[in-house]
């Protein structure tokens, strides 16, 4: 995921997963197209390829394959984090000023003898009827990513285009 526009009114996040995508079709047609020539010399056993090989690539693109977009609009005062994939679309909205940080969520297994830690990026709304913790994605990922957009989130929340900062004279003498 990576920050796609970071404007005084607007950021974006978004993710799409080309790479996999590609990667997964390429797969699929690897054992489609050799089950198909199979098939098509009489051997009805390329269908096996064709069934097995191909259903699993079409089903990891359905389960890894899913685009991923979180906006962050300050005129209009909505987070509005949108989800696609094969199955559908949906689109979740939240207050922006209910929105209190952003923080990365961590989480650690350990496996023969090994430590493995993982993180998210996870948005923290304190009022409103969606108070509480919301992942903008819902897997834990390796690396520096969720930080980075904690980081990215939490500069972006301050900075508010009418702030000039504190009045410099107390309000009796104005």
């Amino acid at each position: 995921m990576k920050v796609t526009r970071n404007t005084p009114d607007q950021l974006i996040l978004s993710d799409t997963p080309w790479l996999i995508g590609i990667m997964l079709v390429f797969f699929i047609l690897a054992f489609v197209g050799p089950g198909l020539a199979i098939v098509s010399t009489g051997v009805w056993a390329g269908l096996i390829f064709v069934v097995f090989g191909g259903g699993m690539g079409v089903a990891a693109f359905c389960v890894f394959v899913r685009r991923v977009q979180v906006i962050f609009d300050r005129s209009a005062d909505k987070i509005i984090l949108r989800r696609q994939s094969v199955f559908g679309y949906t689109a979740v909205e939240h207050k922006l000023s209910d929105l209190s940080h952003a923080v990365t969520e961590t989480t650690t297994s350990r496996r023969d003898g090994r430590t493995r830690t993982l993180h998210r990026p996870v948005l923290v709304l304190d009022d409103g009827m969606s108070a509480g913790h919301h992942p903008i994605v819902a897997a834990y990922t390796s690396g520096a990513g969720a930080q980075r957009l904690t980081d990215a989130v939490n500069a972006w929340l301050p900075a508010t285009p009418m702030d000039s900062g504190p009045l410099d004279s107390d309000a009796q003498s104005a």
